[in-house]
């Protein structure tokens, strides 16, 4: 493909998907998984059962819901596991929105501007891609001023001429014989 239009646009879709699916692995991995948080008392609580009353909890008493105090946070393991597995699948949902939009934007920023950096010097070498990281990483971290631009470039552009110079490196066809 030769349009730049096209790579950005393929490059943040592969991006968005990679993300995704990186944000869903990273967020089943946390540590700070909500189960050791509690919810706020929006949540439908779970409905007293008539049988036996549950063992003692090493749960504070602040965070037992209490009917004088409506304002309580509720711990998520006192839930029914339905709604333990909704509030759970409903954070992996937000993680893995949020990496794979970023990763789409990251994806397409970069391809663009090196194909168009490609384009203009009329060369394939690793400089577009420098040139292409330094451009992203400042444009990407804009909003936190100038100090954060000025370490974005530089960040952005030497990942970029680390991976442009392993990739480019010529293979050693003695280390693999055919044999």
């Amino acid at each position: 493909m030769e349009s730049c239009v096209g790579k950005s646009v393929m490059a943040g879709v592969m991006g968005g998907g990679l993300g995704a699916m990186f944000g869903l692995f990273m967020a089943s991995m946390r540590y700070d998984t909500p189960m050791s948080q509690p919810l706020p008392p929006t949540v439908p609580q779970a409905k007293p059962s008539t049988s036996a009353p549950p063992p003692p909890t090493s749960t504070p008493k602040s965070t037992l819901p209490s009917p004088a105090t409506p304002s309580a946070t509720v711990p998520l393991t006192d839930l029914p596991i339905r709604q333990q597995l909704k509030h759970g699948l409903r954070d992996m949902y937000r993680s893995s929105l949020s990496s794979g939009r970023n990763f789409a934007v990251v994806g397409s920023v970069f391809s663009g501007t090196e194909c168009a950096i490609e384009g203009l010097r009329a060369k394939n070498d690793i400089w577009n891609g420098v040139v292409g990281g330094c451009i992203t990483g400042g444009v990407l971290a804009r909003k936190a001023g100038p100090q954060a631009v000025g370490v974005g470039c530089v960040g952005f552009a030497a990942f970029s001429a680390a991976i442009d110079a392993y990739m480019r490196m010529p293979e050693d066809e003695r280390s693999r014989p055919i044999a």
